[in-house]
C-alpha cells in the first residue's frame, strides 16, 4: 500500500475543506494517507475554531508538530546533529534566495528544526512521500522531512502562497518532484518567475465545488428589496472589505436600496467595524461573522449579488459555490478569476482597484437585475462543466498517484542536484 504524508500549515481546517476532500479521495484509491499540521487546530476558542465531527477526527488523527515537546526537541536536534550534509544544499539554496535577512533566517532555521521533527515522526511509518497544502511555512517542513528520508515532495500553490507571501519558492520548485497550481495564471507565474524550473514539474488542477441541482427555470432573488449583497471571506487585507464598505458609502449617498452583508471572520474586524461607524452605514452593512459552511447556502440563496473585492486570490471556491446556485457575481479581474468568471457571460469582472469601475459595475447590474437570469443559468453550466468536486478530486488523485509513481527520480539525489544547477 501506497504511504503518504500530508501537510498544512494548520490541519484541519474549516475554511480548507479541499484538504479534507483530497485526503479523502486519495484514501479511497487505498493509500495510506498520515496527516500532519504544523501546528494544532484550535478548538472551542471562537466560532470560527468550531469543528464538525468529521474535521474533529482528522484533528484527532494528525501529527502536530508545534510546540515541540523537551524530548522531541532532543531528538529533533540530535538528528539535525547527524545529518547536516543531507540538509546543506536546502539551506544553502535558502539563505541565497533571502540574501542575508536576520528575521527571515531565524524562521528558515526554526521551519527546518520542525522539519527535522517531522522526519522523525515519519521515519516509522514507511512513507513514500510527503506532500504540503499551500506554500507557506509548512512546505518547507515538508521539503526538509522530504530530503533527511530520501523521499519525494510536492505542494500545491494556491494564491496569496504564490502571488504575496511567497517563500523559499526558488528552492522548493528545484527540489519538488512535482508543483500543484489551481490556475492557468499560477502556472504561467511560475514558469515566467522560475524559468529554471522545467514546465512538466508544474501542473494545474483546478478546485470544485458541488453542482446544485436547480430548475432550468430558477430566477434570481434580486427583485426583492432591499437588494441584498453579499461577500464572503476572512477579515484581513487582503479581502481588502474596505474597498466594499466605501463603496457601500457611495452607494447609499446615490439612494441606493440595498443590505451589505459581509460574512466571515479575522483580524481586520475592528477596522472594519470602525469604519462602518464613521460612515453610518449601520443601516446598510452588517458583518455577520463566522457563519458555518453548511449555513452558507442559506445566505446564498438570499443574495441578489455576491461580490469580492480581494486583493489577490487563486481560483476563489467562494465565486463557484455562488455561481453554482446561479447567482450572480461580481469581482476584480485579476490572477485566476477571469478563468472562472467571463465577464457579462457567467458574472461580471471590474478593473482592480477602480472604485469607479466598481461602482459603475454595480449600478449596472441594479438596474438591469430582473433582466439577468441568464447571466445566473451560464455560471451553473459553466461550474457544472469545468469545477465539479467530484470530478476535479478524481482527476488529481490520477495526477497524483502517476507523478508519485514515475521511476524518474534522479532529481531526488543531492549529488545529481548539484550537478544539474550547475550547467
Amino acid at each position: 500500500m501506497t504511504a503518504v504524508a500530508y501537510i498544512a500549515n494548520q490541519f484541519p481546517s474549516p475554511i480548507e475543506p479541499y484538504v479534507m476532500d483530497e485526503i479523502g479521495e486519495l484514501r479511497r484509491r487505498g493509500v495510506r494517507v498520515i496527516c500532519c499540521s504544523g501546528k494544532r487546530s484550535p478548538i472551542g476558542e471562537s466560532p470560527a475554531n468550531e469543528l464538525n465531527p468529521a474535521e474533529l477526527a482528522f484533528r484527532n488523527e494528525a501529527h502536530a508538530l508545534w510546540p515541540l515537546s523537551p524530548v522531541k526537541l532532543a531528538q529533533t536536534a540530535r538528528r539535525l546533529g547527524s545529518d547536516r550534509r543531507d540538509l546543506r544544499l536546502l539551506l544553502q539554496a535558502a539563505f541565497q534566495e533571502k540574501k542575508g535577512s536576520r528575521r527571515q533566517s531565524l524562521r528558515v532555521l526554526g521551519h527546518t528544526l520542525l522539519g527535522t521533527a517531522l522526519a522523525n515522526e515519519l521515519a516509522p511509518l514507511e512513507v513514500e512521500h510527503i506532500h504540503a497544502h499551500h506554500g507557506y511555512f509548512a512546505s518547507w517542513m515538508a521539503l526538509v522531512a522530504a530530503r533527511l528520508l530520501g523521499i519525494g515532495f510536492s505542494f500545491t500553490l494556491h494564491g496569496s502562497d504564490l502571488l504575496l507571501h511567497g517563500s523559499l519558492l526558488d528552492a522548493k520548485l528545484r527540489f519538488c518532484r512535482f508543483c500543484v497550481t489551481v490556475s492557468d495564471f499560477n502556472r504561467d507565474y511560475i514558469l515566467d518567475h522560475f524559468p529554471s524550473i522545467p514546465a512538466s514539474r508544474v501542473f494545474v488542477q483546478r478546485l470544485g465545488v458541488d453542482c446544485v441541482p436547480l430548475p432550468a427555470e430558477a430566477t434570481l432573488s434580486s427583485d426583492e428589496q432591499p437588494f441584498l449583497l453579499l461577500s464572503v471571506g476572512r477579515l484581513n487585507r487582503v479581502k481588502n472589505h474596505q474597498f466594499l464598505i466605501q463603496a457601500c458609502a457611495a452607494l447609499r449617498d446615490e439612494g441606493r436600496d440595498f443590505r451589505c452583508w459581509i460574512a466571515g471572520e479575522g483580524p481586520e474586524r475592528f477596522a472594519l467595524e470602525r469604519q462602518i461607524e464613521a460612515l453610518q452605514l449601520q443601516a446598510q452593512v452588517c458583518l455577520l461573522g463566522h457563519i458555518p459552511r453548511n449555513d452558507l447556502p442559506g445566505y446564498y440563496q438570499r443574495a441578489g449579488l455576491v461580490v469580492l473585492t480581494s486583493l489577490s486570490e487563486g481560483i476563489p471556491v467562494v465565486l463557484m459555490e455562488a455561481m453554482a446556485r446561479q447567482k450572480l457575481v461580481l469581482a476584480p479581474a485579476i490572477t485566476g478569476i477571469p478563468e472562472l468568471v467571463e465577464h457579462a457571460r457567467t458574472g461580471f469582472l471590474y478593473e482592480p482597484g477602480s472604485m469607479r469601475d466598481f461602482l459603475s459595475a454595480l449600478s449596472w447590474i441594479l438596474d438591469r437585475r430582473s433582466s439577468l437570469a441568464h447571466v445566473g443559468r451560464a455560471a451553473a453550466a459553466s461550474v457544472s462543466a469545468n469545477y465539479n468536486r467530484q470530478t476535479n478530486l478524481r482527476s488529481f488523485a490520477d495526477h497524483f498517484l502517476e507523478r508519485i509513481a514515475s521511476t524518474d527520480h534522479a532529481h531526488e539525489n543531492p549529488l545529481l542536484q548539484q550537478v544539474q544547477l550547475s550547467v
